[in-house]
């Protein structure tokens, strides 16, 4: 351990005792209903063992997916073991990386798509979605028999936690995760090797590493400097390691105090010290996903926080002896609650059906077949991730990135964390505390004590906010 050891946490013992308040956050607010969209609904099919949800054989199916680091050949695939099931359906998959700005006016108008995949930087808020009644429940497709063993439920055939994020208030399941996500920190094996380091397992270790790394011209980190909402995928589960999960669970509640916690404050002034001591590649701030992803890959920085989609996303820049490799945070010392290996793993690419679709089975159906190995496997093999099928790697070779969060995964076991703010409330976690908070903290503009504090106010104005509707993890 260096010399910060001490220091670090002889300032989480003085701030526990000053005693923090927290008080429990306001629980859900009821929010408008704007309606079934029943009359616009194409009639069901009849139920058999060949089409336990009833599709309509006949009806039309509007599928939208967004077209980011997974692309969407996998959707396209899946679309015509559709069409080859119901050959009288005529099927329409669109796509487009603007999601809010193509689709919220069509919601607005009562005439949304069957299926949506509600993913990337345009994604529409979640919260919103539930809370004003828009999104078809999906426990019957859950409820079904799956795909490939109609003994199975859809439901029993899934990785543990997704179908509580679909969850937002009770037992409705409103979301289905598609992709399954391992977060955290990115780095080039081959990178380290060059080192001569390993991947540092302590706070202290990562800033020699950094200090190591600057010598030889190299940035220490990097990240999406225009969507600072990146920097989560590391610091939350650093944040939950340093504390134990309930701080991440009281951010999420957002309790008054939830930005005020001593593992809070530890974390952001541990990454502070990344901007302070230079180790942060310069230019950061302007850089874009793609962009900074680019500069990791050409050497120019040693770890990124990241999503597993990073691997296809930025295939075509990564050196073919890249050897990328995910790491969970390291600790920040010996101290902390959770032992190394913690993590964030969850569902991606949030998938719903919208109440008011003229084809909500169909969409459930098209998600049924998705969920089943076939178009598992297929997904996995094309975009170097998993889904929330738990299965689907046996036989396949899998990519080193892939392959090193299957490893994460196994080496976290129990402790997996999942953060729902990004969920519950996409805006104040995207713009809010990610923008105007953490990206600011980190291009030195402000310091973790004002991040927190604007942190904490921003949490404070949406508890406050009738207008929208409030979760609570139980």
């Amino acid at each position: 351990m260096g010399p910060n050891h001490v220091n670090r946490r002889n300032l989480i013992k003085q701030a526990a005792a000053a005693g923090l308040i927290a008080v429990p956050a306001v629980g859900a607010l009821t929010s408008c209903a704007s309606g079934s969209g029943e009359d616009n609904k194409v009639e069901k099919g009849k139920k058999t063992k060949d089409n336990p949800l009833g599709v309509n054989k006949s009806a039309a199916l509007e599928v939208y997916i967004f077209d980011g680091g997974f692309g969407t050949k996998y959707a396209k695939d899946a679309q015509a073991v559709y069409e080859k099931n119901f050959p009288k359906a005529k099927t329409k998959l669109k796509s487009t990386q603007k999601i809010q700005s193509v689709l919220q006016p069509r919601f607005n108008g009562g005439t949304p798509p069957d299926l949506i995949d509600n993913s990337g930087a345009e994604q529409m808020d979640m919260g919103v979605l539930v809370g004003k009644k828009q999104l078809t429940d999906l426990t019957e497709l859950l409820d079904a028999p799956s795909i490939d063993d109609p003994g199975k439920k859809v439901r029993d055939t899934l990785r543990p936690g997704v179908v509580e994020m679909g969850q937002f208030d009770g037992s409705p399941v409103w979301i289905l995760y598609y992709a399954y996500t391992v977060y955290g920190v990115w780095y080039s094996q081959k990178a380290l090797d060059k080192l001569d380091v390993e991947y540092p397992e302590t706070w202290d270790d990562m800033l020699s590493v950094c200090a190591k790394a600057k010598k030889k011209g190299m940035a220490g980190w990097t990240y999406a400097g225009k969507f600072p909402y990146y920097l989560p995928f590391s610091l939350y589960p650093f944040m939950a390691k340093i504390g134990g999960p309930e701080v991440l669970d009281k951010i999420d509640n957002l309790e008054p105090g939830a930005w005020k916690q001593p593992a809070v404050k530890a974390a952001l002034e541990a990454y502070y010290e990344l901007y302070k001591k230079g180790y942060i590649l310069d230019g950061t701030p302007g850089l874009d996903h793609i962009e900074s992803q680019t500069a990791w890959n050409e050497g120019k920085a040693l770890f990124i926080p990241n999503g597993s989609w990073v691997e296809n996303e930025a295939k075509k820049t990564t050196p073919k002896d890249f050897e990328m490799r995910v790491s969970a945070p390291s600790s920040l010392d010996s101290g902390d609650k959770l032992p190394f290996g913690t993590l964030w793993a969850s569902g991606g690419e949030p998938f719903i059906v919208p109440a008011k679709a003229k084809n909500p089975t169909g969409g459930m159906e098209q998600l049924r077949i998705m969920l089943g190995e076939e178009s598992s496997k297929n997904f996995t093999k094309q975009v170097s991730s998993l889904t929330s099928f738990d299965g689907g790697t046996d036989g396949l070779s899998l990519p080193p990135g892939l392959n090193s969060a299957v490893g994460a995964i196994e080496k976290a076991g129990k402790n997996i964390v999942n953060p729902r703010i990004q969920d519950w409330y996409v805006a104040l976690q995207k713009e809010k505390i990610g923008v105007a908070c953490l990206g600011e903290m980190m291009a030195g503009r402000m310091t973790p004590a004002e991040a927190m504090k604007k942190a904490q106010k921003y949490t404070d104005e949406a508890r406050e906010d009738d207008s929208i509707t409030h979760y609570k993890h139980n």
